[in-house]
């Protein structure tokens, strides 16, 4: 059994130093690796990135994160990568890594992710250069993300974003911005990759628990609505348990 502990939405700035360590130390009793969802930090600042690899620094398991809209806002995102990765944390964008966990080898492909919104209600690279762009940006990060997870030769594959890829968990978000919060393109590409179980952050407002058109179990990690330091959630014989 693999054991992956997930959150997101931390918005790590000075004033929660030393409020996320204590929850680690008890990290590895309950799980095998920490995955972090995105919005790492409130405004991309290097020095609220500096502040959360401060925590995360020499971790008990291994760490891996994609970086949220909140972590591009200040266009300094390839700092806030590089703050992080320095301490050991990998940070994925249309990447994968492989890790050796409890005797199997999990496999996470990665990706933040983008909006564009969901079957019936969402948008097309149709008409002005900027729609045109937006929705080719989707496109491209979950053609990424799609390329990463096929990719893998592992026992069991998780996809981690931050836009959430299923509008299932964005139940309690306001109808008006579901294209802003996620794209069912992002859902289509974990489906036809194939994984064991897909996270996401981001929205803050929704709920826990999904599941694409293709069976596959999504979880919204997002702080605000896992409200602790994070989930657990178990895969056995490649497949989530619970």
């Amino acid at each position: 059994m693999i054991r992956i502990a997930a959150v997101g939405d931390l918005h790590f700035g000075a004033d929660l130093r030393g409020t996320l360590r204590p929850h680690l130390e008890s990290l590895p009793e309950q799980a095998d690796v920490l995955l972090l969802a995105g919005d790492l930090t409130r405004v991309g600042d290097p020095e609220e990135a500096a502040v959360l690899a401060e925590e995360l620094q020499d971790p008990p398991t291994p760490v891996v994160a994609v970086l949220g809209n909140h972590d591009y806002q200040s266009d300094r995102e390839d700092e806030v990568r590089k703050i992080l990765e320095e301490v050991g944390i990998r940070v994925l964008e249309g990447e994968a890594v492989v890790l050796e966990v409890d005797g199997g080898r999990l496999g996470v492909a990665g990706s933040k992710g983008f909006g564009g919104g969901f079957v019936g209600a969402c948008g097309s690279d149709f008409g002005e250069p900027e729609m045109k762009a937006f929705v080719r940006h989707t496109k491209d990060v979950a053609a990424g993300l799609e390329e990463a997870l096929a990719g893998l030769d592992t026992d069991v594959r998780v996809a981690l974003m931050h836009y959430a890829p299923v509008d299932q968990t964005l139940q309690g978000e306001r109808l008006e911005i579901y294209p802003f919060l996620g794209s069912y393109l992002l859902g289509e590409a974990v489906d036809r990759a194939g994984a064991a179980l897909a996270l996401h952050g981001h929205a803050h407002r929704g709920i826990e628990k999904g599941v694409t058109p293709g069976g596959i179990p999504v979880r919204n990690v997002a702080l605000p609505v896992i409200r602790r330091p994070y989930n657990v959630y178990c895969l056995e014989d490649g497949r989530a348990v619970g």
